[in-house]
């Protein structure tokens, strides 16, 4: 989750999305970033625009992409055009779940050199969301397409679980500044389950692919099987982590 928050802008309906971890006084310390971001000239500007907290939040989005990468080179090691990379596949598959905690490290570590500099912005907060997105959300569904969850039904279950992740990412944009916080300006709790403990997902398929149980031997099997209902009931998993994630119920204290 994003660990910095951005200032309110007088009046400004886009302002209100504030992430709740940093906060940030009304002096427009951004007022630079607003500038380079903002201007019609400029080389390299968008660059010059970043933060240092927003360049380690990039590097949570590389971990995540890499990921993907990583199941695509496992399916095509695995497939008809298949050759030498058939003694790389399953090490390629544990890459592809690997890079996430690579991405839950840098995720938390933004924010904490966000908050040493007492640098945020907007623009901060987004970059955040969208790289949460890629490296606990595509990545996990990736690496699962990867495994075996190849059924149309399986499909409609681990895109129900990224879209899950998508809208959870932004609610928390939108109302992480109603959101009760301490006396450093952090929020108290997460409402609904974090999209990073998608990593525990990621564990447990992990170890299905060092018991060999993936494709055919994935366990419980399918239902339906053979029919245009065929899934596999392991893909729930997916969904139901997918409905934590947008419960307005539950609350997760922020560590």
């Amino acid at each position: 989750m994003s660990k910095r928050t951005s200032v309110a802008a007088s009046g400004s309906a886009a302002s209100s999305s504030n992430d709740a971890t940093v906060s940030k006084s009304p002096a427009l310390k951004d007022n630079k970033q607003d500038l380079l971001l903002s201007s019609d000239v400029g080389h390299f500007s968008l660059v010059r625009a970043l933060h240092l907290a927003d360049l380690i939040t990039e590097l949570n989005g590389l971990c995540g992409i890499l990921s993907v990468f990583s199941s695509l080179r496992y399916c095509v090691a695995t497939g008809p055009l298949a050759s030498a990379l058939n003694t790389e596949a399953h090490s390629t598959l544990y890459w592809a779940l690997g890079f996430l905690p690579l991405g839950l490290f840098f995720d938390f570590f933004d924010g904490k050199v966000a908050r040493w500099r007492k640098k945020s912005s907007m623009m901060g907060q987004e970059l955040d969301s969208l790289a949460d997105l890629i490296s606990f959300g595509v990545a996990p569904a990736s690496a699962a397409f990867a495994m075996g969850l190849r059924t149309p039904v399986d499909h409609l279950l681990l895109g129900f679980f990224v879209l899950c992740g998508l809208t959870r990412l932004a609610r928390f944009n939108v109302t992480a500044a109603a959101i009760p916080k301490d006396a450093t300006g952090k929020a108290k709790y997460f409402e609904g389950t974090p999209i990073p403990t998608t990593l525990a997902t990621d564990a447990v398929m992990a170890y299905w692919i060092s018991k060999g149980w993936i494709h055919e031997a994935l366990p419980l099997g399918t239902l339906f099987t053979g029919t245009l209902l065929e899934f596999h009931p392991v893909a729930l998993m997916f969904a139901i982590h997918g409905c934590l994630m947008c419960s307005k119920t539950i609350h997760i204290p922020k560590p």
